[in-house]
C-alpha cells in the first residue's frame, strides 16, 4: 500500500513538472504587439483589456519613443475582448494624457471592455474610430473588410491578398484612398508619354526597389490620417 502511494505521488509530481511549460507558453499579455509603422506611427494591438493593459501600453510607448519621434498612435482593438472596465478606463485616461493623434481600429468582433475603451476614447474626442461597426459603436470612418481578410492582415499588414480574396467594398469607403505609392520612375515615364521630354534625353536611372506599403485597408487609412495630422501640426508650428 505504501509503495503504491509513493509511486502515485511521484507520478503526480512529474506530471506537474510537465505542465509548467504548457501554462507558461499559453499565457497571453494584454498588449499583443507594439511596433513603429512608416517611421513615426506607433502601432499597438490589444488582445484583451485586462488589469495590466495601461501599464503595458505605457511601457510600449516609452520603448517606441526612445528610438523614434512618434507622431501619433494606432490602437488596434479588432478582435479584442475583455471584462475589466476599470482597466478600460485606465487605458483611456492614459491615451487622453498623451495629446497626440490617435486612431482606434474596431470591427464587429470587438467586444466587452475593448468596445467600452473605444467608446470612451471616441466620446472624449481623444481619437477617431476606423473599421466596422461593433454592437455598441459605429465608427467615424467606416471601412468594410471581410473578417477572414482582417485576420490575415493582422498577421502581416503588408501582404497583398489574391484579387479573388479581396472585397470590393473597400473601394467605396467614405475616406481618402490609399497613399499614392507611385514611384519617381513612374512619374518620369508618364511625362515622357505625355511628350514633355524625349526618352533619349533622359539620363538612365538605377532601378529602385519598391517600398513596401500597407495593404490592410483599415490600418492604411488610420496611418494616413496620423501622418497627415503630423504634417499639419508641423506646418502650424513653423
Amino acid at each position: 500500500m505504501t509503495r503504491q502511494f509513493f509511486g502515485f505521488s511521484v507520478f503526480i509530481f512529474l506530471l506537474s513538472l510537465a505542465r509548467i511549460p504548457l501554462f507558461a507558453d499559453t499565457t497571453n499579455a494584454d498588449l499583443v504587439k507594439s511596433v513603429v509603422l512608416e517611421n513615426n506611427v506607433a502601432y499597438l494591438r490589444v488582445g484583451d483589456v485586462g488589469k495590466n493593459l495601461a501599464e503595458e501600453v505605457q511601457s510600449a510607448q516609452k520603448a517606441l519613443a526612445a528610438t523614434n519621434k512618434i507622431a501619433g498612435t494606432v490602437l488596434d482593438l479588432r478582435f479584442a475582448d475583455g471584462d475589466d472596465l476599470a482597466a478600460a478606463k485606465a487605458a483611456a485616461d492614459l491615451f487622453a494624457a498623451k495629446k497626440l493623434p490617435l486612431a482606434i481600429l474596431v470591427n464587429r468582433e470587438t467586444r466587452g471592455a475593448a468596445a467600452a475603451l473605444a467608446t470612451a476614447l471616441r466620446e472624449a474626442r481623444d481619437g477617431l474610430v476606423f473599421g466596422g461597426a461593433t454592437t455598441e459603436l459605429k465608427p467615424d470612418i467606416a471601412v468594410a473588410v471581410k473578417i477572414a481578410d482582417e485576420k490575415r492582415y493582422l498577421e502581416n499588414p503588408y501582404a497583398a491578398l489574391a484579387q479573388s480574396e479581396t472585397n470590393s467594398g473597400a473601394s467605396t469607403n467614405n475616406f481618402s484612398p490609399f497613399i499614392d505609392h507611385t514611384s519617381e520612375a513612374d512619374l518620369v515615364r508618364e511625362k515622357i508619354k505625355d511628350g514633355d521630354k524625349d526618352e533619349s534625353s533622359m539620363p538612365p536611372r538605377p532601378t529602385e526597389p519598391q517600398k513596401p506599403f500597407i495593404h490592410d485597408p483599415v490600418l492604411a487609412r488610420a496611418v494616413d490620417l496620423i501622418k497627415d495630422l503630423a504634417v499639419t501640426r508641423h506646418q502650424s508650428q513653423s
